[in-house]
């Protein structure tokens, strides 16, 4: 059974931010047959430019780019970013590889810290090389288990440098570091995104991030599995609203790392309520064992992102877990 097309491109809104790439470009994706990387190619090839999709298959998955099979300007390359890449002139390089879920980057420790470093650095290079310009995918993640609440920008962290998840914050704390210093060395115009929890259509029912476990959880009946007390909180973007925001932050002139997610905080307890009503669904809630090294709060402060990009998220949790509903109740069919 072929999957179902959904066109869940963000509509971007007019941008007080002036374009500061071509009216047309070349733009190549890595990490673009992931999740957000996918979202990502729709909403460029929506601005009318072409997009070279890059992803080694180890997270990405070939359908989310199914409806793409007969854009011409649409191009996908199997390759791994960790060894040096080409693939002809490029005018703007988003680099979005990374497991990026809990059980994927355990699973791939090694892989998530070589795509952090080498996949990095080959994908600057590559920008170096072509005068292209660079954005890089970064996370809240780079904020651990903060001791300061919300987040901003000029916060450096509260991170265990050893600990379970320490493979995929320590790898984008160290991509952070390059990418900025490739902008101080090498002058290469480099821009960078700290995204907070982000959901929607093309999500890993498996990838143990919250709104996948619930919404799979509640469609199957099961019970929605709660760790620790439920009390510590999220806060959860809808797809839309955070490729508005990378776009937006891709045509600017800021290259320090800006927020990019939604303040409105949920503790998980609350989430699950959203979750069994948007799906009507029966199930109970089970408590278990909170994982090490849990962040207790995460929530972003995006005062830069409004004052720079003139943006926030607009789609609110329970509007965007209707949104996403129809393909969550197709992919637990499979």
């Amino acid at each position: 059974m072929q999957p179902k097309r959904y066109d869940f491109s963000p509509r971007l809104r007019a941008s007080v931010v002036k374009m500061h790439y071509p009216r047309t470009m070349r733009a190549l994706v890595t990490g673009g047959a992931g999740f957000l990387g996918s979202h990502l190619c729709d909403a460029l090839l929506g601005e009318g430019h072409s997009v070279v999709c890059v992803d080694n298959l180890i997270t990405g998955r070939e359908h989310n780019f199914t409806h793409l099979k007969n854009e011409p300007r649409f191009t996908f390359e199997k390759a791994d970013i960790c060894f040096p890449f080409e693939f002809g002139k490029i005018d703007y390089v988003y680099n979005f590889a990374s497991p990026a879920s809990p059980i994927d980057y355990a699973m791939y420790g090694i892989e998530t810290l070589k795509v952090g470093s080498y996949g990095t650095i080959n994908s600057l290079e590559l920008a170096k090389k072509y005068g292209a310009k660079f954005f890089h995918a970064s996370t809240s993640e780079c904020y651990g288990d903060p001791l300061v609440h919300p987040q901003s920008e000029s916060y450096w962290g509260n991170v265990n440098p050893i600990g379970p998840r320490s493979v995929y914050d320590e790898a984008k704390r160290f991509s952070e570091a390059v990418v900025t210093a490739y902008h101080r060395y090498h002058k290469v115009d480099t821009h960078m995104v700290r995204i907070f929890n982000t959901y929607g259509p093309r999500m890993q029912l498996n990838d143990g991030r919250v709104v996948p476990n619930f919404m799979k959880q509640a469609l199957r009946g099961e019970d929605l599995t709660i760790y620790g007390d439920g009390k510590q909180t999220r806060s959860f973007c809808y797809v839309a609203d955070e490729v508005e925001g990378i776009m937006r932050l891709a045509k600017s002139d800021e290259h320090g790392p800006v927020n990019i997610g939604n303040p409105v905080e949920f503790n998980m307890l609350e989430c699950a309520e959203v979750v069994l009503r948007v799906t009507g669904s029966k199930s109970k809630i089970k408590h278990e064992p909170l994982p090490v090294d849990d962040p207790k709060q995460r929530c972003p402060d995006i005062t830069k992102a409004k004052l720079l990009l003139g943006w926030e998220p607009k789609v609110k949790l329970e509007e965007g877990l209707k949104l996403s509903l129809e393909y969550f109740q197709e992919a637990v069919k499979k």
